[in-house]
């Protein structure tokens, strides 16, 4: 999902939803983590295709979501899926970098902030979580998963054996890292750790276009179309078993009831 501007590494967002099946797996764990009565604002951080914006909307019957995404084209599919449920969910095509509590229009300040398989696409945690607190209220709660240190390595090293490193931009981090992050953002009742998910998957093409739409995308993106399946299928083949060795940093945390950290 994407949570910084893309420029021409752009997500296809129908794709996306075709295949996303871990990530929206990933996103009701991480879900189930949230403390809600059902009448909240939240905010859904690098909403993708609004699997999980849907299943979270469940969840707010008399609530509101306010789903982001740098990518239009995964907000295109999100609309598609979700509408305007009922007036409960507005969309904002914006940066996490550069979110301010102007551009939610209205609802700020939330009460809680969700993101699932987002973060890890942002290179600059620091800033990434002072603007998240920003957007909070006091005693507002942040819930997240993403990319942790570890994450697709096997993947990586399959690109390697091409005698190519993946190109691109994230940055996978340890919770150690993560929990300061957070401390210096302001937050308190931090939880961070990590745990693998290794991903199998039954065909080889399913595969493919797995790592053709997440885990290549940018790199493909520097590639002429008709090298990007082909690539995507060179490093399936390098690879020793037809699995992704996901590894995720789950994050917990909350706004300091009284907070004035902005």
């Amino acid at each position: 999902m994407a949570g910084v501007s893309a420029g021409n590494r752009e997500w296809d967002g129908a794709s996306y939803d075709r295949i996303s099946a871990p990530q929206a797996r990933w996103g009701q764990a991480v879900l189930e983590r949230l403390e809600l009565a059902g009448d909240e604002t939240v905010l859904d951080a690098g909403c993708g295709s609004g699997r999980v914006t849907e299943r979270l909307l469940a969840r707010l019957p008399r609530g509101r979501v306010v789903a982001v995404d740098a990518s239009a084209s995964m907000l295109d599919q999100a609309r598609a899926r979700l509408g305007q449920a009922d007036g409960r969910v507005s969309y904002v095509q914006a940066d996490l970098l550069h979110l301010r509590p102007r551009d939610l229009a209205g609802a700020v300040p939330l009460d809680a902030v969700l993101s699932t398989a987002t973060f890890h696409w942002v290179t600059d945690h620091d800033r990434l979580f002072a603007n998240l607190f920003a957007l909070l209220r006091p005693g507002g709660q942040l819930v997240a998963q993403c990319g942790a240190k570890g994450n697709i390595d096997g993947v990586i090293s399959a690109v390697r054996s091409l005698g190519v490193e993946r190109a691109g931009t994230w940055l996978y981090a340890t919770p150690e890292e993560t929990k300061k992050r957070l401390e210096r953002a302001g937050f308190t009742d931090i939880e961070v750790w990590s745990h693998p998910e290794p991903t199998p998957f039954p065909e080889r093409q399913v595969l493919e276009e797995f790592l053709e739409t997440v885990c290549l995308r940018e790199h493909l993106a520097s590639l002429a179309p008709s090298q990007r399946r082909p690539f995507a299928g060179a490093v399936a083949a390098a690879m020793p078993e037809p699995v992704i060795d996901y590894v995720r940093l789950n994050i917990v945390a909350r706004r300091g009831l009284g907070s004035n950290h902005d």
